[in-house]
């Protein structure tokens, strides 16, 4: 399959928030200082007197939020994803689950993929952090189009929103008629022997991973699961139905994500052989992209061999 690249998750993340700031006068953004990094800094050019820059001071950029999410805004919040969820996460407990505010959170440089600036700055707890906040949905967007399309609808559908864009070039998956809803996954390919749900960058590596499957004569499904709350119950129990195993495949530590997620939702509904592509409960060194997700498994290869020991198990 060849990779072809489009823009990061958070260039597109900038492009649909400067076209909302046209169509709504009721959004407003706010920043940590970072404005260049997470690309809120086109919607600043635009529109300076709905933007807002706190500082270096997540924690109160979320209070503020909730007050103007409470007055009848549409606050868009961003920062790098560790440090938005991590060192603001009892504002975004109180100031935005409990009263369950409008409030959207869209954060960048998620997942190991960040590279060399190193554990500090890569987030591989986000997502279950933000799932378990109650009334919360938690999305990670896979290309450009579907960011585009989830930051749309996030921006007009009532209740607290959790987006994580990513800091490299995303390798295009869909197309711009691509259908992309919050809580509905996309069947990207069809397979009879498994099913391989993943989300953000791992889509591309599962659609690698069910090729070289194919060659080994195992039929792959790949689903991109970019909404891990809400889940598509209807989709994922279809699929575990038909096929009978699935491999999740995420770039999130192993414990509260992707995984965790379906796995807790099979197991009550259709029980299967499941295994799990993900980080092994560890933080991450500084390098290139491409050698973190090889040394810590989140590769096509490790995918493949994923689906190989839950198409063993089947009965």
């Amino acid at each position: 399959m060849e990779k072809k690249l489009g823009c990061a998750t958070r260039d597109a993340y900038g492009q649909a928030l400067a076209e909302l700031g046209k169509q709504d006068a009721r959004i407003i953004v706010l920043d940590a200082d970072l404005a260049t990094s997470t690309r809120t800094s086109a919607f600043a050019k635009l529109f300076p007197e709905r933007f807002i820059n706190v500082g270096i001071s997540e924690a109160n950029m979320v209070g503020i939020a909730g007050g103007l999410a409470s007055s009848g805004k549409i606050p868009f919040i961003s920062s790098f994803a560790c440090f938005l969820t991590c060192k603001a996460y009892d504002q975004l407990r109180m100031a935005v689950a409990l009263p369950h505010l409008n409030v959207k959170v869209v954060t960048s440089h998620g997942g190991i993929s960040v590279g060399e600036d190193g554990s500090s700055q890569q987030s591989i707890e986000d997502v279950a952090l933000m799932t378990s906040l109650p009334g919360f949905s938690v999305m990670i967007p896979s290309d450009g189009h579907v960011t585009r399309m989830l930051v749309r609808e996030a921006a007009f559908r009532e209740g607290p929103m959790y987006i994580r864009t990513g800091r490299p070039k995303a390798p295009i998956v869909h197309t711009p008629t691509t259908p992309v809803a919050i809580g509905k996954g996309i069947p990207v390919r069809k397979g009879s022997d498994v099913a391989i749900v993943a989300n953000g960058l791992l889509v591309f590596e599962a659609l690698l991973a069910a090729e070289e499957l194919a060659k080994e004569g195992i039929s792959a499904s790949v689903i991109d699961c970019h909404t891990v709350k809400p889940l598509d119950e209807e989709l994922l129990v279809s699929q575990a139905r038909t096929v009978g195993a699935v491999v999740t495949a995420e770039e999130h530590q192993i414990w509260g994500g992707l995984g965790a997620a379906v796995s807790q939702l099979l197991a009550r509904v259709c029980p299967v052989p499941m295994e799990f592509v993900a980080i092994r409960d560890t933080y991450a060194g500084s390098g290139k992209p491409e050698e973190l997700f090889r040394k810590y498994g989140l590769t096509a290869s490790d995918i493949v061999q994923a689906a190989r020991r839950a198409t063993k198990r089947k009965k």
